[in-house]
């Protein structure tokens, strides 16, 4: 995994922390992308239909949504690098037992299970990264420890497709059990030690929830990233239907929307640094144009992949509202870590159902790009209402030193 460091901090002692929590990220995207690749694999070794697989998928996706409050709220008080290893600690576990399934419905359970720490895990590394951070350098600070999911789309997910297609599904659900290990270790000798100095009550966590601004600004998660997953969703089906052009330019499309991820991911850490506020607003109309426009570039397989790649780079803007969310949040920063997670799988529900409803009422599948537009435009509202209210309570942003 091949990554970049972040600047500013004047020695390397960063370096190798940030580095391990990045892989730990790496092996969660691992985890969740390439399942959804070897979905027919894991269909035919359990007999069953398609459909009745895709509840692997789901069930990984309710682990989430499940794991990220509890496992925010009940690790409050600990030590940051202790619950680090707990997480990994139960990625390695639950991925270990997806390996060794022996029926649809253990599978499905093993996903829960395998589910539950990754929005801790994610949140509780992104909160340790932006302790880390220099002054005005938190953006790319997390940036860099959300690049290993990004780095998975590109280089893990293909690789553990292969392994799935040439020897067994089973094996890569074990290596990432290995690997998770091996994170756990690291974490152990490399993470520093980072305890909660001033932990948060259950009523500041949830009070959270009462603020106006957490919510409008998580409502670009909610609604602005349902149009990632509503084009992604069913790129697949709008290659070989629409660009008709053969299977392996999936494979191709897939790996240019992860280049595209780490790209975005990289430049929009090193923007958010300067201006977070107008980064997102104007990432997020670039994507509302990019989405009308694959509508037709659809037609072309390499103009399909220029979009692809620029779709991808739109969810480089992951970090950079989490650290809005902490900036207009002294408090409840577990909560919000939980709601950010919960808001990534509420948009991986909602962009496939609206492509779907658009494609039961006899729309092509690369006019599912239509949809996408308005998901994204959605969410751009919610940024407008964000700078609003952020202007109501005269919030200013620390921008890094030129």
């Amino acid at each position: 995994m091949s990554v970049t460091a972040p600047q500013g901090s004047g020695n390397s002692s960063t370096f190798w922390p940030i580095f391990i929590m990045a892989l730990g990220t790496f092996i969660l995207g691992l985890t969740e992308f390439a399942s959804m690749s070897m979905l027919p694999l894991i269909a035919a070794s359990f007999d069953v239909t398609p459909s009745a697989a895709g509840y692997v998928i789901s069930g990984y996706a309710i682990g989430v949504v499940i794991g990220a409050p509890l496992f925010m709220l009940l690790t409050n008080k600990m030590n940051r690098r202790t619950a680090l290893m707990l997480f990994t600690g139960m990625m390695c576990i639950a991925n270990g037992l997806s390996a060794i399934a022996t029926s649809l419905p253990d599978m499905v359970f093993y996903r829960v299970l395998s589910g539950l720490p990754h929005g801790a895990y994610f949140a509780t590394s992104l909160l340790v990264a932006a302790s880390m951070a220099p002054m005005g350098k938190r953006a790319s600070y997390m940036s860099f420890v959300f690049s290993g999911l990004t780095i998975a789309t590109i280089v893990g997910v293909p690789m553990a497709t292969l392994v799935g297609q040439y020897v067994s599904w089973r094996l890569c659900m074990a290596i990432v059990a290995v690997l998770a290990l091996v994170a756990t270790l690291l974490v152990y000798k490399l993470v520093p030690s980072s305890p909660v100095t001033k932990p948060t009550s259950l009523k500041d966590e949830f009070g959270v929830l009462k603020n106006k601004l957490v919510w409008s600004i998580s409502g670009i998660i909610f609604i602005g990233f349902g149009g990632v997953f509503c084009i992604y969703t069913y790129l697949a089906d709008t290659i070989l239907v629409v660009t008709e052009t053969p299977e392996y330019t999936i494979s191709i499309a897939m790996m240019m929307f992860g280049i595209g991820t780490t790209i975005g991911n990289w430049a929009c850490g090193k923007l958010a640094d300067k201006s977070p506020v107008s980064t997102t607003g104007i990432a997020l109309l670039c994507s509302v144009v990019i989405a009308v426009l694959y509508v037709q570039a659809a037609h072309n397989i390499w103009l399909l992949y220029l979009a692809v790649f620029c779709l991808g780079a739109s969810v480089g803007l992951a970090a950079v509202i989490q650290s809005m969310l902490l900036d207009v949040s002294p408090t409840g920063h577990a909560m919000i870590g939980a709601l950010v997670q919960c808001a990534f799988n509420t948009a991986n529900a909602i962009g496939p159902w609206v492509g779907g409803a658009l494609l039961a009422g006899g729309a092509t599948f690369n006019q599912t790009g239509y949809a996408s537009a308005m998901l994204f435009f959605g969410g751009f509202l919610m940024w407008a209402l964000s700078c609003v209210l952020m202007r109501k309570r005269n919030i200013q942003f620390v921008k890094a030193p030129a």
